[in-house]
């Protein structure tokens, strides 16, 4: 094995973007970053992510924000500092998979407003699905990260890592993150991982885990040791349980060491100063929940992410069927292995647990399938590792089995951007409101009824709404 030579691990930090998305629903504004920006720019990140993911979708819903106009404003306030945002391949940032037309002009808009760094991910690890937006990128000369969704199972062996890294090299990414959504990367698997990738790619490596299984720290400090170029850490206020290590505590950890961040402790903790105060505040409101605050070491005996495990319990009950919550927990991994074996996280994760919820339920497996589960058997989100099981996949397509498809989804979809834009002429202000239109239809429509009224000094409450009433 080649010697890896020691150097500064670099620090993404992700208060603005997934920090607060793990920990408090996404609900930190604009408003509540900005006066921050100036003191962040001068600490030296690697990058700070601070859009995509859900903040898209959470600005225009519930903060009544344009999260184009987010994206200005930070750029505007970032002047040495590197934005990245989160993508969901050909999902964009939305739930379904649109036309390549779409996918393009919203990364070539994502980096006219301001992006340098788009971290490109699919919840398959289909890399036909990320192709389009990783050419997009290097069009706009952008930095195209592949993001691998990190997981556990029989396909999932270092071959496969190996052989993954090697192929997103080759397709034209700029750097590749081993994305561990539900922080079952134990420390010395890391060291393993980075290793074996180390050999096989030239490009950098950035590890992102989530603390929610209580290792993350010390996987860090494995996989720095073995070679990693990039970690993702947020500021302490809104650090551990589903969020990510806390930057100061990784900047001290490699102080006085070949890996030492440089990062300056004073600087960061002013900055930890001003967003301590959000914390308490989301606390009390009950906004952050301290259940996500904990260790749940359920997330490695199960490998089912922090946020499935609350959502298989409120289905529970709201069915009155909590006492069959041990018997859910152990169908999700058969139902996963049924499905070719995927990586759990959005959408699969909802997908395989709803339907393991609906298998424990009926007493019968797959005696009722959701539309999601056929759509997955369908080939409709793409390629998995592994083939499904035939068994179930006669039980659930039956004839309809004739239908499923093996090219790209998005091979089967028509070019769309113009015929979004004529649907929604009357509202746009801006290009980027045809975007923001084409990922959230009806949150988008309401948003821009409440732009208006704002303009027009109307009582925004009294807009007219698609819903009849103003949503909070």
């Amino acid at each position: 094995m080649s010697e890896i030579k020691a150097k500064p691990v670099k620090i993404t930090e992700t208060i603005l973007r997934d920090a607060h998305q793990s920990l408090i629903a996404t609900r930190m504004t604009t408003e509540q970053m900005l006066p921050i920006i100036d003191k962040m720019d001068k600490v030296g990140y690697h990058a700070v992510e601070c859009w995509g993911g859900a903040t898209f979708d959470a600005s225009l819903r519930f903060l009544k924000e344009d999260p184009w106009d987010r994206l200005r404003k930070l750029r505007a306030g970032f002047k040495n500092t590197k934005l990245q945002m989160l993508f969901r391949g050909q999902n964009i940032l939305g739930y379904r998979p649109y036309a390549d037309d779409v996918v393009e002009y919203f990364v070539q808009k994502s980096i006219a407003n301001g992006i340098d760094i788009i971290r490109i991910f699919d919840c398959l690890n289909d890399l036909r699905n990320l192709q389009t937006a990783v050419t997009a990128a290097n069009k706009e000369n952008g930095h195209a990260q592949v993001a691998l969704s990190y997981t556990l199972g029989d396909a999932y062996t270092l071959e496969y890592w190996t052989e993954m890294a090697k192929r997103v090299e080759d397709m034209g990414a700029n750097s590749l993150c081993i994305k561990d959504m539900a922080g079952l990367l134990v420390p010395y698997k890391a060291k393993e991982l980075v290793h074996a990738l180390k050999e096989v790619v030239d490009i950098p490596i950035d590890l992102h885990t989530h603390y929610t299984s209580g290792v993350a720290s010390m996987t860090y400090l494995e996989a720095v040791e073995a070679g990693v170029d990039i970690i993702d850490t947020a500021m302490s206020p809104f650090a551990l349980g589903t969020s990510q290590p806390a930057t100061e505590v990784m900047v001290e950890a490699f102080k006085g060491t070949p890996y030492d961040t440089g990062l300056d402790q004073t600087l960061l903790s002013e900055i930890a100063d001003y967003f301590r105060p959000m914390r308490e505040e989301a606390l009390e409101s009950g906004l952050m929940n301290p259940k996500v605050l904990g260790v749940n070491i359920n997330t490695l005996r199960y490998q089912v992410p922090g946020g499935m495990l609350s959502n298989l319990i409120s289905q529970l009950k709201e069915q009155g069927k909590e006492d069959k919550y041990e018997e859910v927990l152990a169908e999700v991994p058969r139902v996963r292995k049924d499905l070719g074996e995927p990586p759990l996280v959005t959408p699969s994760s909802q997908i395989v647990g709803t339907q393991a919820v609906f298998n424990v339920l009926m007493g019968e497996r797959y005696k009722v399938a959701t539309k999601e589960t056929k759509d997955i058997l369908l080939g409709k989100y793409g390629q998995t590792v592994k083939p499904f099981n035939p068994e179930v996949v006669d039980k659930v397509l039956g004839d309809d089995k004739k239908n499923a498809i093996t090219c790209r989804p998005a091979d089967l979809l028509e070019p769309e951007l113009a015929k979004i834009e004529a649907e929604m002429k009357q509202y746009k202000q801006q290009d980027e409101d045809v975007l923001s239109y084409a990922l959230f239809p009806q949150v988008a429509t309401e948003f821009f009824k409440y732009r208006e009224a704002q303009q027009t000094g109307v009582d925004a409450k009294a807009a007219d709404t698609k819903n009849g009433a103003y949503p909070v």
